[in-house]
């Protein structure tokens, strides 16, 4: 009876490579506009967390997002660094703040088509007076303070509102380009020359030291198993597909434009490639 309970216990752990002297690399999915960071920086976490996981691959196809979410996951993947194996592999596009998110990682793997970089901020505004004019309609403010209602899209906007907005912009970008230059041990001053919001191709990209490899996502889950140290074949593990009810979709959808419509139109910083 005990050797009976002894293989059942083999058996139920045949699926974990790391009971055989393996291990699994975990795949992190880092897909379109990154507006929240909670579902990546959860999956980072869980992966973290088990022990069969030895490496980590973040599978980015993304054109950036907002400046919050980006920094947000940026900082969990470096976290990881000494911890754990931590790759990229670019998709087609990995562009401002998926680069931004890349660059924290160990390494960065690219194909040679692969739209990168774009390291810039972006602050975008609409201004309708003109229009509302001619319709007859005039917009009236009560403010606390001079600059409260600064990016209104119903006047110009002041040259001093012009350069407060600026002076965050420029801050920000700082960020952006340390985080580049630290990511990347690149000098400050050599990501300053490209950092105005450029696009590469991978293999411009490659030249310029802002990706390591030329290679796909294969390529870089052998690598991740290789500096992980894995012996054999590494398992391949990916987040579960969530299932969504219809009510549940029209929910998301609905809560996904009302907070479109509140934080773009006024004050969203973006590392965004456009």
């Amino acid at each position: 009876m005990a050797g009976f309970f002894l293989l059942l216990g083999i058996v139920s752990r045949m699926g974990d490579m790391s009971f055989l002297g393996g291990g699994k690399v975990g795949i992190v999915p880092i897909i379109g506009l990154i507006a929240d960071s909670e579902p990546v920086i959860g999956q980072i976490r869980k992966f973290a967390k088990d022990d069969s996981v030895k490496a980590i691959v973040l599978r980015i196809n993304s054109p950036g997002g907002g400046v919050g979410p980006s920094q947000e996951i940026h900082e969990e993947v470096r976290k990881l660094r000494g911890k754990k194996v931590v790759v990229t592999s670019m998709g087609a596009l990995a562009a401002s703040g998926g680069y931004y998110i890349a660059c924290a990682s160990e390494k960065i793997f690219a194909n040679p088509g692969t739209i990168t970089g774009s390291i810039g901020v972006i602050m975008q505004f609409v201004n309708v007076k003109e229009l509302i004019e001619k319709i007859g309609v005039r917009g009236m403010v009560v403010k606390s303070g001079d600059y409260k209602d600064i990016g209104s899209p119903v006047r110009e906007m002041k040259p001093g509102e012009r350069k407060l907005l600026q002076g965050v912009i420029d801050n920000v970008h700082g960020q952006f380009v340390g985080a580049v230059a630290e990511g990347r041990n690149l000098p400050r001053e050599q990501v300053l020359a490209i950092a105005d919001g450029r696009i590469f191709s991978g293999e411009q990209a490659k030249e310029r030291g802002l990706v390591d490899v030329l290679g796909n996502q294969e390529d870089a889950v052998a690598e991740a198993a290789r500096m992980a140290k894995i012996e054999g074949e590494p398992k391949v593990v990916t987040p579960p597909k969530k299932r969504f009810s219809i009510l549940e979709l029209l929910r998301d959808e609905a809560k996904s434009i009302i907070d479109e419509a509140l934080t773009h139109s006024r004050f969203r910083l973006d590392y965004l490639s456009r």
